[in-house]
């Protein structure tokens, strides 16, 4: 069985829930769910950086035996390059 089959799936994505609000990552604009014996991350995060060690930490906690979707766009935190052409 998968542990999302066994209702241990529900616990590891509250224990990466934790991890990533923890002090290291401090990360809660991440949305974390099971679908289908997957985990799939959604969410904005601030740098690539950040976004490197939120999958990290959920590789780490998850190990090689469930998949991770990650769906998690970088915020641009850059100026227009051009200016913005209203009607």
């Amino acid at each position: 069985m998968k542990p999302t089959d066994t209702g241990e799936g529900a616990y590891r994505v509250a224990r990466i829930r934790e991890r990533l609000a923890g002090d290291d990552i401090a990360e809660l604009g991440v949305r974390v769910e099971e679908r289908g014996g997957a985990v799939l991350l959604t969410g904005t995060v601030s740098s690539p950086e950040q976004r490197d060690g939120v999958l990290r930490a959920v590789a780490e906690e998850l190990g090689d035996d469930t998949p991770v979707r990650s769906d998690l766009v970088v915020a641009s935190t850059a100026a227009p390059d051009a200016h913005e052409d209203l009607p």
